[in-house]
């Protein structure tokens, strides 16, 4: 059965402008194209410190596209989004369930991996609200590209950044909501969530949750098609 539908209005998503003609996004659907061109991108500052711009991943013809919050190490260094331990939790869930990864289309609302120093190690910061606009013209060349049928934000960052600033991951996870920007849209937590949780017991709940508003994604993209 599909989930429960909540509405965004779209004064609290924002705007839905698919080109920003201050910024250089290419009035392109290739993603090749936008691809090339966004790794040049010094929009905001996070170019300085970022190895490359880590640009989506996978096919125009993709039913779904996830969107998370920005790249993390391991993104940043391979130049690919959800390569590293969150995007291997990723994965798991999605084939739980029942979501075929080759229709599937994964990106970030920041393109560019933003940390400080702390010894050796590289700490993940949160982007601010400056960088995520910085980025949303590529966000949006990218859902005009593919246009998904099931968009899902994966986390508060993504989520805000696309459904406003009040939208509330821990309010509304799992459910669809009435959104400009595809058909269907739902946000739920980010994966690197569950790799924080306090404890395996803790961790194996969240991924029960996590996997469970998935389901409730493809039930609702399954239903659509019937």
């Amino acid at each position: 059965m599909a989930a429960p539908w909540v509405t965004a209005s779209l004064e609290e998503a924002g705007s839905v402008s698919l080109f920003d003609a201050s910024t250089p996004v290419p009035d392109s659907t290739d993603l090749d194209e936008l691809r090339e061109v966004a790794a040049g991108c010094q929009a905001c500052d996070l170019w300085e410190k970022g190895t490359q711009t880590v640009f989506g991943e996978g096919t125009r013809a993709a039913e779904v596209m996830l969107v998370g919050e920005q790249p993390g190490d391991q993104e940043d260094r391979q130049g690919r989004p959800f390569v590293g331990p969150a995007g291997r939790v990723l994965d798991e869930a999605l084939e739980e369930a029942g979501i075929d990864r080759a229709r599937v289309y994964v990106t970030n609302a920041v393109k560019h991996c933003k940390w400080t120093a702390r010894g050796k190690r590289r700490i993940h910061q949160k982007p601010n609200a400056e960088e995520t606009a910085a980025c949303r013209p590529w966000l949006d060349a990218e859902l005009r590209a593919v246009k998904p049928k099931m968009l899902i934000c994966l986390g508060a960052t993504a989520a805000q950044a696309l459904l406003g600033r009040q939208f509330r991951v821990t309010r509304d996870r799992g459910r669809l909501v009435d959104s400009p920007l595809a058909p269907m849209v739902m946000a739920t937590v980010h994966p690197s969530s569950i790799l924080r949780a306090a404890d395996d017991e803790t961790r194996g709940v969240e991924m029960k949750r996590f996997v469970e508003d998935l389901r409730a994604a493809a039930e609702a993209l399954a239903a659509s098609a019937g």
